[in-house]
């Protein structure tokens, strides 16, 4: 099959590498790369497949500015939601992609991993079951791949997990301890899955691996950007500071302003997520963290 891979960050070319065991795959970006198969945003618009590996924050923007629908079936392999809006990406993507032609993928996978051919289990998530089973067929031998319809619950589990892994960076930051890390990741969970749950998520999708398997992946590892925003949070470092030595976009970041915005839109306890809302705003780590046990 032909596959264009939109977004050559670390992401987007763990997934090239790893679809091209079957397929003809290319892959471009907003500047350009010297990588195998790197083509022009127009070549890649042509492919049947594309999968869109663009960060939350840009892809409204990016849709608004450079995308056009032919008719091509999209996975988009982003996890976020949108900072200044609260919106959610399939609700970004509903304004340009039709919604029996875009899926949503799901579960852990580190892309430095996926780069080494390691194995992992992902779920593609989409309203059109046939659509699921089609991008499902494209992954590697070292991926299985599952499928599910609950798209929102896969959206607000991908995405929420990133703010918890900021949490638990600052936990492993503070020299806190194991205990310490089990209980915040295991209080992150159940506080994701309620959020999810009022927007009409099920609750099955927290329990497997888009939703448990991505927040204890993500939440006790230093590979995670969004775990090392915590270890630099615990530091006393700033935002700037952070995303200065990673260089890199942490997801967790815009996410926790988002939750920050929707928890007071719709009245919803939300205490992991506002403490690190605040602490990204310069509250003291240890302050929170006091704030959060005697709750």
């Amino acid at each position: 099959m032909s596959i264009g891979v939109i977004g050559a960050g670390k992401w987007g070319s763990a997934l090239a590498f790893a679809f091209s065991e079957k397929n003809d795959v290319f892959i471009t970006s907003r500047t350009p790369r010297d990588v195998k198969n790197f083509v022009s945003l127009e070549k890649a618009l042509e492919c049947e497949y594309l999968i869109i590996a663009i960060p939350a924050q840009q892809i409204a923007s990016w849709l608004d500015e450079r995308f056009v629908f032919k008719g091509q079936k999209v996975l988009v392999v982003s996890k976020g939601i949108e900072a200044s809006t609260g919106r959610f990406l399939n609700e970004i993507y509903s304004q340009y992609v039709p919604d029996e032609n875009i899926a949503f993928l799901s579960g852990p996978s580190f892309a430095v991993e996926v780069m080494k051919s390691l194995p992992t289990a992902l779920v593609v998530n989409s309203t059109n079951e046939k659509l699921s089973l089609e991008f499902a067929s494209l992954f590697p031998s070292f991926i299985k791949s599952y499928t599910s319809t609950d798209v929102v619950g896969a959206e607000i589990a991908g995405a929420y997990k990133n703010v918890i892994a900021i949490a638990a960076g600052i936990c492993e930051g503070l020299g806190l301890g194991n205990n310490a890390a089990a209980a915040l990741i295991s209080r992150g969970l159940v506080e994701m899955q309620r959020f999810g749950l009022s927007y009409g998520a099920r609750e099955d999708t927290f329990t497997g691996l888009g939703g448990a398997g991505d927040l204890f992946l993500t939440a006790s590892s230093s590979m995670s950007r969004n775990f090392r925003v915590g270890l630099g949070l615990a530091k006393a470092q700033t935002q700037e500071q952070i995303l200065n030595d990673l260089g890199e976009v942490a997801e967790g970041i815009g996410t926790a302003y988002a939750l920050h915005e929707i928890s007071k839109r719709k009245d919803l306890y939300l205490p992991i997520a506002k403490e690190v809302y605040e602490m990204l705003e310069g509250k003291n780590p240890r302050e929170s963290l006091k704030d959060l046990l005697s709750r």
